[in-house]
């Protein structure tokens, strides 16, 4: 199988790009942009292998697609470039709503051309468990038949673009799959989010923000475990069918800042404890209060379960950080040094 990743030089994105390659012997045709958050050095280790491509184009450029779908002839599409971080989206909404919508829009018109003679061809679309909005502390789930409720400009684009996914396949006949995961994490994360943020800022003595009082609760997901079962959404799922991907692993923001603190404390001692760099921030504005997902359906359907606890994965992620400052080092001096976002 040949597959076109988009997005594929980001943080999910990349590690989709390592298992098709590394694990199952698909040819990757990675089409990424390479915005602020993109990192050709998260496919370094199959950026020469004879089975991996790569192309810099714009989601939004339906000729720049369209061209690289005849040029390389993929068997499907795995659609997972967007803009994700939700203070982004509140500071700045105009480009969720181009590259998320929009290009969406462009990527469904470009694949309709060119699954016209292809019966075998799959649209794999990639989304967030952002879209179904805020649960209650009552033990409630996402499930696939969840009602959308968006919260923020990131999560209304994203519900969106699920939207145009979903009337493709209605109208169209395009033979898509569609899947919503929880929060992932994991090597390769950019430092704008939780776990990577706090995670540098402890490893270098820095005071580690948590939202309003760190109760606001989510899913964790480890991000290899989600390669994993994205492609297998690809390969086995039903076509117009929707797959919710959980970790199991829900906890609220200040056990999970908690837990890097002593993981860190332990492999790295400061001349302090690291709970006592933890600084309470203003609220994000619109913060859900709670994420977490019904993952039944993928292990009933597919045979999917998270392979590692969350204690299990954030160990392997803090290694990670540790022993790779060649990756995020640059990042943190020349791009993103944890400035506050979306206040």
């Amino acid at each position: 199988m040949k597959v076109l990743v988009t997005g594929g030089a980001g943080f999910i994105g990349s590690a989709v790009c390592r298992h098709l390659i590394k694990d199952l012997g698909a040819s990757v045709v990675n089409l990424d942009k390479l915005t602020y958050a993109a990192n050709l050095d998260s496919v370094k280790e199959i950026a020469d292998h004879p089975k991996y491509a790569f192309e810099q184009a714009d989601i939004c450029d339906g000729e720049a697609v369209g061209a690289i779908l005849n040029r390389h002839q993929p068997d499907a599409i795995m659609h997972l470039a967007a803009e994700s971080h939700v203070d982004r989206s509140i500071d700045g909404p105009a480009a969720f709503m181009q590259t998320n919508i929009m290009g969406t829009y462009t990527l469904l018109e470009a694949a309709r051309a060119y699954a016209k003679d292809r019966p075998d061809f799959r649209f794999h679309h990639i989304s967030t468990d952002e879209v179904f909005g805020d649960l209650p502390f009552d033990g409630s789930l996402f499930r696939e038949d969840t009602p959308y409720a968006p919260s923020s400009p990131y999560s209304a684009s994203k519900a969106s673009s699920d939207h145009l996914v979903h009337a493709w396949y209605r109208t169209y006949g395009l033979p898509v799959v569609m899947t919503n995961c929880s929060n992932n994490y994991g090597p390769f994360h950019f430092p704008e989010k939780l776990i990577p943020l706090v995670t540098l800022n402890a490893l270098e003595g820095k005071p580690l923000p948590v939202y309003g009082k760190g109760d606001n609760v989510r899913d964790w997901l480890y991000v290899e475990d989600h390669a994993r079962a994205l492609c297998l959404v690809l390969e086995k799922g039903r076509i117009g069918e929707s797959y919710n991907i959980g970790g199991n692993s829900e906890r609220t923001n200040l056990q999970v800042v908690e837990r890097i603190c002593d993981t860190l404390d332990a492999k790295t001692p400061l001349n302090q404890a690291r709970r006592e760099l933890i600084t309470f921030v203003s609220d994000r504005p619109g913060h859900d209060r709670r994420y977490a997902i019904d993952a039944s359906k993928i292990k009933a359907e597919l045979g999917w379960e998270p392979s590692v606890t969350f204690e299990e994965g954030l160990e392997r992620t803090i290694d990670w950080y540790l022993a790779n400052a060649w990756w995020w080092r640059p990042i943190r001096e020349h791009r993103y040094s944890g400035q506050r976002l979306g206040a």
